[in-house]
C-alpha cells in the first residue's frame, strides 16, 4: 500500500512533537548514581504521545529529527548536545526513543482502539523497547568503549530499577491523555475535509 505524503498539518504535528521531546529533556530529575548519573525526564512521555497520536512512522521521524538536532550540537539533550554524546552510556536511552516511537505506534495501529487498556498496552511495548536499547547500550559503552567495568547487576539497578517506576507512570499518563486527544484530533481532521 502506498503511503500518502505529509500534509502541512502532519509537518506541524511533527515539528510540535519534536519540540516537545526536546523540551521534555529540561524537565528532569537527576539521580546521582555511579558510574554515570541517571536522568528521569519527560521526553519518554512525549515520545509515547507522538506514537499514539501520529502513528509509528511519523513518530519515528520526530525522534530521528530530535536526535539529529542534538547530535549536531544544539543542546537539546538532558546535559547538552553534540557528537560526544555518543560516548555517554546513557545515550542508549535516547537512541532507544526511536524504538518506542515506532513500536508503540505500530502496536496501537494494529487495532486503533481508543480504550485506555489498548493505549496503555501499546505504551508498555514502548517502555520495554526503550529499556532494552538503553540498558544494552549502557553495558556495551561502559565496558567496551569507556573501559569502565560494569556488570549487569549494576546496569539493572541503575538503568532499570531506579527509573522504571516513573516511566511506568508516564505510560499511564500518555494513555490517559491520548484517549482524550485522539477524538479531538480525528474531529479536527474530519472537519477540514
Amino acid at each position: 500500500m502506498k503511503e500518502r505524503a505529509w500534509s502541512v498539518r502532519d509537518m506541524a504535528y511533527g515539528g510540535l512533537f519534536t519540540a516537545l521531546i526536546a523540551a521534555g529533556a529540561f524537565i528532569k530529575i537527576t539521580i546521582p548514581v555511579q558510574p554515570v548519573p541517571m536522568h528521569f525526564t519527560l521526553q519518554f512521555f512525549f515520545v509515547l504521545l507522538s506514537a499514539l497520536l501520529l502513528g509509528a512512522r511519523r513518530s519515528l521521524i520526530c525522534v530521528a529529527a530530535y536526535l539529529a538536532i542534538g547530535l549536531c550540537g544544539i543542546p537539546v539533550f538532558a546535559t547538552g548536545g553534540g557528537l560526544s554524546y555518543l560516548l555517554k552510556p546513557t545515550f542508549g536511552f535516547l537512541i532507544g526513543f526511536a524504538a518506542p516511537g515506532f513500536l508503540t505506534g505500530w502496536v496501537y495501529e494494529r487495532r486503533r482502539k481508543n480504550s485506555f487498556s489498548w493505549l496503555f498496552f501499546s505504551a508498555l511495548w514502548g517502555l520495554l523497547a526503550d529499556y532494552a536499547c538503553g540498558m544494552s547500550y549502557f553495558y556495551v559503552c561502559s565496558n567496551y568503549v569507556l573501559h569502565v567495568t560494569v556488570g549487569w547487576k549494576l546496569v539493572f539497578v541503575n538503568c532499570f530499577l531506579l527509573t522504571v517506576g516513573e516511566d511506568f507512570i508516564l505510560c499511564v499518563l500518555a494513555a490517559l491523555l491520548a484517549r482524550r486527544l485522539i477524538p479531538v484530533i480525528s474531529g479536527m481532521e474530519a472537519g477540514s475535509r
